[in-house]
């Protein structure tokens, strides 16, 4: 996950073990075009492209997918280089309000980069695309597995 923001990477790396870099994501409207654009350093790594607002989505989908639980692998090696912490996280967003959710056609363009690999996992269809506007918390997660134990 590549942010913008120092202190929510060293939180995220630290509480739900989120792998977070500092880098510079950019999202704004050109013409009739949603753009994002992911920049490690002065070098472009990702550029996606979505019509802008070109469908609406279902509302009452969009949030159930959003209140949906989300895992991810938390694995933080000890000072050895061994295996300290090695654990699956189940986490939920919460306090989720949808403003406004829209679907339409999208193009993704990876690029390779020695410390942001985004391009090792090539796109090979560009299966949906969705534009959420919504407010919402990231809560605190809970262990659902730990491999060590």
């Amino acid at each position: 996950m590549f942010l913008n923001d120092e202190p929510p990477i060293a939180g995220g790396r630290e509480l739900w073990g989120f792998p977070k870099k500092l880098a510079c994501p950019a999202l704004h409207t050109e013409i009739d075009t949603l753009v994002g654009t992911l920049d490690y350093g002065p070098v472009r790594v990702a550029t996606g492209t979505m019509g802008y607002k070109h469908r609406a989505a279902d509302l009452v989908a969009v949030k159930a997918a959003l209140a949906a639980p989300n895992y991810l692998l938390k694995i933080i090696p000890h000072v050895d280089g061994g295996p300290r912490i090695c654990e699956l996280v189940e986490y939920y967003l919460e306090d989720i309000t949808v403003k406004g959710a829209w679907t339409g056609p999208a193009a993704l363009s990876l690029n390779p980069h020695g410390l942001a690999p985004v391009a090792e996992l090539p796109v090979l269809e560009v299966v949906s695309a969705v534009y959420i506007l919504a407010d919402l918390t990231l809560g605190l997660g809970k262990v659902a597995h730990d491999y060590l134990a």
